[in-house]
């Protein structure tokens, strides 16, 4: 799966911000590639506001 960042983490909770960092994500533009997995689903679920997904 391919993760994009598209919006930035300003004013939301820290949590939110670690996950992010998680990712390998913290600028706006930035893409990661990941294996799909239920831990990856939760994380996503956590700051689908703030990312792109695409397969």
């Amino acid at each position: 799966m391919k993760i994009s960042q598209t919006k930035s983490p300003n004013g939301t909770n820290p949590k939110q911000k670690a996950t992010l960092k998680a990712l390998g994500l913290g600028r706006i533009g930035k893409s990661v590639e990941r294996n799909d997995s239920p831990q990856l689903q939760g994380q996503l679920r956590v700051v689908s506001h703030l990312v792109e997904v695409s397969e």
